[in-house]
C-alpha cells in the first residue's frame, strides 16, 4: 500500500456547520412551488473532502430552488473534525462507517456515533425525492457513478451524461447505504420515482475530485428540476466540466469480503483494469486464492486501507 499526496485543502465549513433545520450541518430551503425534493449529501465519510466543497460552494453562492426544495447535508462531521491530511484513512468514521449503517435495525440501536447520526439525518433521506451522495475514492482512479440495480437511477445517470463508468452493483455484505435506504432501494414500479446516485469522485486528495463534485451537483440538480441550468452556471462559474466521450456500464456479479486485515493482493491492481483470463489469481484471503470468475473481469476499487474482517476490498464487473 503506497503513501498518496492529500493536495485538496480542508473546506472552512464554520459558518456553514450549525444548519437551519435544528439538525446540525444540514440546511433545507423550499421554493413554495410543487416539485421534486432534491438532496445532496457530502461527508458521510469524514476524510472524502469533495463533496464538501460542492455543498458549500452552493451554500456561499446562495443557489435556492426555484421550485420543489432542496436539502444540503455535512453527513459526518465528528469524522471531519478528526480530519489529518497526513493521515487522512483514520478519519473516515469514528466508531464504524455511518454508510453502512441505513437499516431500521441499527438505525434503531444507535449504540454509536455513526447511528445515532443516522437516525438524525433519517428524516431528511426520506423526504428526498431524488438523493445525490458525494464521494471520493481510497486510491487514484476514474470516476465512477454508483446506480445500485434499479434502472431509473441508470437512466439517470446517462442523462447526467458523465462519467464515463456507471457501476450497476447490489452494494456491500457489512451494510445498507443511505443511497438503498427506504424507498431509494424498492423496485421501480414501488419506488414513487424516487432516484439516489453515489458518485465517486476520484482519490479522496486529489483536488480534481473537488471538480468532479461540483460538476456532477450542478448537473443533478438541473436535472432534477429545482434549479435553472443558466442561473446555476452563472452563479457557480467553473464548475461545468465536459461531457464524457461515452458511458460504458460495468455490472458487478460479486466482491470479496477480506476475512482479516491479514489479506493481499497478488502483483499491483488498480480500479478499472480489465483481467483478460478467467481463474487468474488476485488475491490471498488468509490462504484462500482468490481468482477471477470469468474472462475480462473488472476490478471495482481494489484497496487495503480499510482492510479488516467484514470489508469489501475489491468487487468484480462485466463491461
Amino acid at each position: 500500500m503506497t503513501d498518496l499526496r492529500f493536495d485538496l485543502p480542508v473546506p472552512d465549513l464554520s459558518a456553514w456547520r450549525a444548519g437551519n433545520t435544528g439538525t446540525e450541518g444540514v440546511w433545507h430551503f423550499d421554493s413554495g412551488e410543487p416539485g421534486r425534493c432534491a438532496m445532496v449529501t457530502a461527508l458521510v465519510h469524514g476524510n472524502e473532502l469533495c463533496g464538501a466543497w460542492a455543498v458549500l460552494g452552493l451554500l456561499e453562492a446562495g443557489v435556492r430552488p426555484r421550485q420543489g426544495s432542496l436539502t444540503l447535508a455535512f453527513c459526518n462531521l465528528a469524522a471531519f473534525d478528526r480530519f489529518d491530511a497526513a493521515a487522512f484513512d483514520a478519519a473516515r468514521f469514528v466508531d464504524e462507517d455511518l454508510n453502512r449503517q441505513w437499516s431500521t435495525g441499527r438505525i434503531a440501536d444507535a449504540t454509536t456515533l455513526e447511528r445515532r447520526r443516522a437516525r438524525e439525518l433519517r428524516p431528511f433521506v426520506e423526504r428526498a425525492d431524488w438523493l445525490l451522495d458525494l464521494h471520493s475514492m481510497h486510491e487514484p482512479g476514474a470516476p465512477l457513478m454508483l446506480v445500485g440495480m434499479q434502472a431509473r437511477n441508470l437512466e439517470l445517470a446517462r442523462r447526467l451524461r458523465t462519467p464515463e463508468h456507471i457501476v450497476v452493483d447490489e452494494g456491500h455484505q457489512d451494510g445498507i447505504r443511505m443511497r438503498d435506504f427506504g424507498a431509494f432501494g424498492l423496485p421501480d414500479a414501488q419506488a414513487g420515482g424516487k432516484c439516489s446516485l453515489l458518485i465517486e469522485c476520484g482519490f479522496h486528495g486529489e483536488v480534481a475530485s473537488r471538480d468532479v463534485a461540483r460538476d456532477l451537483t450542478a448537473r443533478f440538480l438541473v436535472e432534477a428540476g429545482v434549479v435553472d441550468a443558466n442561473e446555476i452556471h452563472d452563479a457557480l462559474p467553473g464548475w461545468s466540466r465536459p461531457d464524457a466521450a461515452r458511458q460504458q456500464v460495468l455490472r458487478v456479479t460479486g466482491g470479496v469480503v477480506a476475512r482479516s486485515s491479514g489479506f493481499r493482493f497478488l502483483g499491483g491492481h488498480e480500479g478499472l483494469q480489465v483481467i483478460p483470463k478467467a481463474g487468474t489469481p488476485v488475491g490471498d484471503n488468509d490462504g484462500e486464492l482468490i481468482a477471477t470468475p470469468y474472462d475480462d473481469c473488472v476490478l471495482v476499487m481494489p484497496s487495503l486501507r480499510q482492510a479488516r474482517a467484514g470489508v469489501t476490498v475489491v468487487r468484480f464487473a462485466r463491461a
